[in-house]
């Protein structure tokens, strides 16, 4: 294609890219609209192209600056583009790739890049052949530029180069990288390892025919003078760990050695991929062997890697011991995600919740913490000789910043080693303790954290031993005037009160006082944590927390809150979240306060839900959605009966119905909690609604979503009991899909249970129905409850299976054991469980004959049969 510029369009055009690279909003708006008009013009992005490839008279940051306004429009418009305008493009991309600017080289293979992704490497043929016979050009930028835009297309396409497809480009690409790896240049050396490096993960069959020539020049390179190059051979050796360990084992010495002088490199780059070795190696099943005979050397470089670097020190202000008046900036607030709610059968079941610290940047220090961690899990009791002399020269050293890498080394090996650690404890806790007392508030705050990682201990021993003693300067430091000591403090109350439970009662009026002073004195980001901390007392002493003596001091302050925080403020979400805590915790003694918010939490999800249909806003808010569901659960599971004049005020239903058909599963999940937990409080309220409800339900029976699928299967279990024989009409309808449920191989526990419960309540109010479909999920049934604990759900799913087998008892003949096993997990059956169990087993017995009873019990434990006579005078 034969195509030039005119002057004026040049012109015109030169000031617009000039004008895009200053920072104020208004010239960017202004340049945003000019390019939107520019688009019109057909031959527009073939003055971008000119500009960055030809316009060498121009500066570097103007063209570049082209180059990229043009990489969007063939994001945006690509397929719109007229074929020879494309092909205009390819071409003097091309011829533009060794250009003497590095700025403007990285750019058209950026370019390149772009256009082959998006328009499919297939459809530019010429590409790679032509890029790789560059490689062999004398003129270095030639060669650079090449290689620059075959590392970003390896990085975008990797499976597609290995493939019939494109014939088999790698046969040719491979042998080329291989060549370069000696090159005299380091970014060469470094383009060809990072080649190398996409296919590792790919497991290319191309790169694992040539994988022992790749091997010799990574060992080759591996004492580089570049650290870029040392960064990517590491980088290499640790990918072909994860995936072709077989290949490495013949070297696998050689290659420890290397890493633990590489994870000592001065450069932090290098060292951060080189303590990704130790994390990768400690989840192979050889890494004990490996690894024991150089534990002794690794674990003191390991602590090394914890100590905070002279720059991080100065980043985290340590001389600003008293900080707690400086507003928080709102970068440094992490964002929070709520987790909806879920019902389980147990309640250790529930998911872990999100480590929101994971979303901050990765460092030495916390991958040499998290290396040491997996190296403890690994070696456990072997470990601790090795790291007890560290740990002995670094927790007692004069200098607070080796001092602070060993507290932080202690609270690391503590998942590994903590069974071992508990003779060390009564010598080590007293001294920690201590450290929550040092001048330095770096100390304090890593003393809390190490503490909080043996908690569990703590809990364990006698309360005035360090129990007590540890929770008051928690409660002190609390109010510590460094606000990361306050966020330590707060987190390590929230162990304590996960661990302690209601071993925290005679100290409610305390800590209650003490987070009520919090509430006046803390910034915006620790006023999240503390929210938490409340949420989690409230969760952990559950029915004690409703004395007037108690939330006479907690309830003020916390509605002060309610009351000042906007509609659309972000803070409204983890002050839901408690406030749901605390709800189901005082129960009926939240009743004083829970009209406004549950007029408040419906408001919310009325404005979100019309907000999303009249497409007021771009992105509705689904989060405040989810939240407000959820402590609307929380009141309904917590006030029962005395919610219902509220609901009966409300358009809660109508709305629910809606919410229960969101395209988000999140929304659906919470939906469905909400469901029966009002069919639960106030059933006459959800009854005219069931022909609307039931296809809903049946509709997200879908164990691919496992929590909406778990809520739904739960609310279907609520409702049968409340709607007695009516479900009839709706069993057939659900009891298919929960039979395929409980049947599927790799069911998470929660859901299999909750399945197990609604199938047994199906059969308790429509056991003719349910009972012909015993064989099929019999055995699954029985296997399931009998690992959940005595409680009212399985009660009315036991009475409902011993309803189902007495329809027609010969059905169950073949799986009868595993009944009579589930029977035996019972610690204590109400009486009219007990008898209804004894019938099902003696019409059994009858049914089979006294003779072949004998024998058939013959066959079952003694441990299981001691129990049956126990529980059922069998």
């Amino acid at each position: 294609m034969t195509w030039g510029p005119r002057e004026e369009g040049l012109r015109q055009l030169l000031p617009i890219l000039k004008n895009s690279q200053l920072p104020d909003t208004a010239t960017q708006i202004a340049v945003q609209s000019k390019l939107e008009e520019c688009n019109h013009y057909p031959d527009f992005n073939n003055y971008l192209v000119y500009v960055l490839t030809k316009l060498i008279t121009e500066d570097e940051h103007t063209r570049a600056m082209s180059g990229l306004v043009l990489k969007n429009n063939i994001l945006t418009h690509g397929s719109n583009l007229q074929p020879e305008i494309v092909e205009y493009i390819k071409h003097e991309c091309l011829q533009a790739v060794g250009d003497s600017s590095p700025l403007i080289r990285a750019t058209v293979s950026i370019l390149i890049t772009t256009i082959a992704s998006s328009g499919g490497l297939h459809n530019w043929p010429q590409l790679l052949p032509s890029l790789c016979d560059m490689l062999d050009s004398q003129d270095y930028n030639v060669c650079e530029g090449a290689f620059s835009a075959l590392q970003l297309i390896c990085e975008d396409s990797a499976g597609n180069l290995d493939s019939s497809g494109l014939n088999w480009p790698l046969n040719m690409m491979i042998p080329k990288f291989l060549k370069f790896c000696r090159h005299n240049s380091p970014k060469i050396r470094c383009h060809a390892i990072v080649c190398f490096n996409q296919f590792i993960i790919k497991r290319s069959l191309t790169l694992t025919q040539d994988i022992d020539s790749f091997l010799e020049n990574l060992f080759h390179l591996s004492s580089d003078e570049d650290h870029e190059v040392r960064k990517n051979v590491c980088h290499g050796l640790v990918m072909l760990l994860e995936v072709r360990m077989d290949r490495l084992m013949p070297h696998m010495s050689q290659v420890i050695e290397y890493m633990l002088q590489r994870t000592q490199d001065a450069d932090e780059a290098v060292a951060l991929q080189a303590f990704e070795f130790w994390l990768s190696l400690a989840e192979k099943s050889d890494c004990k062997d490996l690894l024991a005979p150089v534990l002794s050397r690794l674990a003191p470089v390991l602590v090394r890697g914890m100590r905070y670097s002279e720059l991080e020190i100065i980043l985290l202000k340590c001389d600003e011991e008293s900080d707690y008046m400086v507003p928080d900036q709102e970068e440094d607030i992490s964002p929070r995600f709520h987790r909806s709610r879920m019902h389980v059968v147990n309640d250790e079941l529930d998911e872990e919740p999100d480590d929101n610290k994971s979303l901050l940047q990765w460092n030495l220090r916390k991958c040499s913490a998290s290396a040491l961690d997996a190296l403890a899990r690994v070696f456990r009791e072997d470990f601790l000789p090795v790291v007890l002399s560290i740990l002995k020269e670094t927790l007692f050293h004069q200098e607070w910043v080796i001092k602070e890498s060993g507290l932080l080394a202690l609270g690391a090996i503590s998942g590994g080693c903590v069974e071992c650690m508990v003779r060390h404890m009564p010598e080590l806790m007293p001294y920690l303790i201590f450290c929550l007392s040092d001048k330095k508030a770096l100390i304090r705050s890593i003393a809390f954290w190490t503490i909080s990682r043996y908690a569990n201990w703590v809990v364990s021993q006698p309360h005035d031993q360090y129990l007590k003693p540890l929770l008051k300067k928690v409660l002190k430091h609390i109010l510590d005037p460094n606000k990361r000591v306050q966020e330590a403090a707060c987190s390590a109350l929230c162990v304590l009160e996960e661990e302690a439970c209601t071993d925290l009662v005679p100290y409610l009026e305390y800590i209650l006082k003490t987070l009520v002073l919090a509430f006046s004195m803390y910034q915006h980001k620790n006023l999240l944590i503390l929210y938490d901390a409340v949420g989690t007392l409230a969760d952990a002493v559950g029915h004690h927390l409703n004395k007037p003596q108690y939330t006479d001091i907690l309830m003020p302050p916390l509605i002060d809150k309610w009351n000042l925080v906007k509609d659309d403020d972000k803070d409204l979400f983890p002050l839901l979240e408690c406030l749901s805590n605390i709800a189901t915790a005082l129960q009926f003694g939240f009743f004083a306060y829970s009209e406004p918010v549950f007029r408040r939490c419906v408001f919310l999800i009325e404005q979100a839900i019309n907000q999303e249909m009249n497409q007021m806003v771009d992105q509705p808010d689904k989060d405040r959605i989810v939240v407000a569901l959820d402590l609307l659960s929380s009141l309904a599971e917590g006030l029962n009966l005395h919610i219902e004049a509220m609901v009966a005020k409300s358009n809660i239903m109508h709305l629910l119905l809606k919410c229960m058909q969101d395209l988000l599963p999140e929304v659906r999940q919470s939906s469905f909690a909400l469901l029966g937990d009002l069919t639960k409080a106030c059933f006459h309220h959800v009854h005219p609604f069931m022909a609307e409800c039931f296809p809903i339900l049946v509709q997200n029976l879908n164990p691919n979503f496992i929590s909406v699928c778990n809520n739904v299967i739960w609310a279907m279990g609520e409702i049968c009991i409340k709607l007695g024989e009516e479900t009839k009409q709706y069993a057939g309808l659900v009891l298919s899909d929960l039979i395929i449920i409980i049947n599927r191989p790799n069911t998470p526990r929660s859901v299999l249970e909750n399945a197990a419960i609604t199938i047994g309540r199906l059969g308790y109010v429509c056991q003719a129905e349910v009972a012909p479909h015993l064989p099929s999920f019999l055995r699954h049934w029985c296997t399931t409850l009998r690992w959940v604990k005595d409680n009212q759900e399985k009660y009315s799913a036991f009475l409902g299976m011993c309803h189902m087998i007495t329809v027609d008892i010969a059905v169950a003949v073949p799986e009868f054991i595993f009944f009579c096993d589930a029977a035996a997990s019972w610690i204590d059956p109400p009486q009219d469980l007990r008898l209804a169990i004894q019938r099902v087993i003696h019409g059994f017995k009858f049914h089979v004959c006294e003779q072949n009873w004998s024998r058939y019990v013959d066959q079952f434990p003694k441990v299981l049969v001691d129990r049956l006579i126990d529980l059922y005078n069998i």
